[in-house]
């Protein structure tokens, strides 16, 4: 079982060992997706968590009215043998903005965008040129925390949905 959790990406991924022998039929697909999503929200809650707690030095968005935290959502692929732990645009989400967060934006894409609503005045970081800031990626810093959980759930899992 490997682990792999990219910070330079908004990419994270645990892959299970052992089973590559067996067919995905051989696999009970209701026990195969109850453990997928067990796994899922385990990770999904420590995202949560983690951005509930961002404090000036976690490097990850602070948490202002909990919209971005409140759209963390696990899903289960069809086939079953994926999940996917992301944040979704919701309602309360003018635009959808976590991948601004993830890599930032700098001061010149700022300028040959399009003009910011308002005065016009923007947020400077200092001397950099920065006008958001790249945070850290929480849902990967969860997988990376919740990893030994997370190999257990799906062992589990896998066991039982060949027996």
């Amino acid at each position: 079982m490997t682990l792999a959790a990219s910070n330079g990406t908004l990419a994270a991924h645990v892959h299970v060992e052992g089973f590559e022998r067996f067919h995905r039929d051989s696999f009970n697909k209701r026990q195969v997706r109850y453990a997928m999503r067990k796994a899922g929200r385990r990770v999904e809650s420590r995202a949560k968590l983690n951005l509930a707690l961002a404090g000036s030095g976690s490097n990850y968005p602070r948490k202002l009215r909990g919209v971005l935290r409140d759209s963390i959502k696990t899903r289960v692929s069809r086939s079953g043998f994926l999940v996917k732990i992301m944040p979704d645009k919701t309602a309360g989400m003018a635009e959808y903005y976590p991948a601004y967060l993830h890599y930032g934006v700098t001061s010149e894409a700022w300028r040959s965008g399009r003009k910011p609503k308002g005065d016009g005045k923007r947020q400077t970081f200092g001397r950099s040129n920065w006008h958001v800031k790249p945070r850290n990626n929480y849902v990967a810093d969860a997988l990376q925390d919740e990893a030994a959980g997370v190999r257990a759930d799906l062992s589990q899992g896998f066991h039982r949905a060949l027996g």
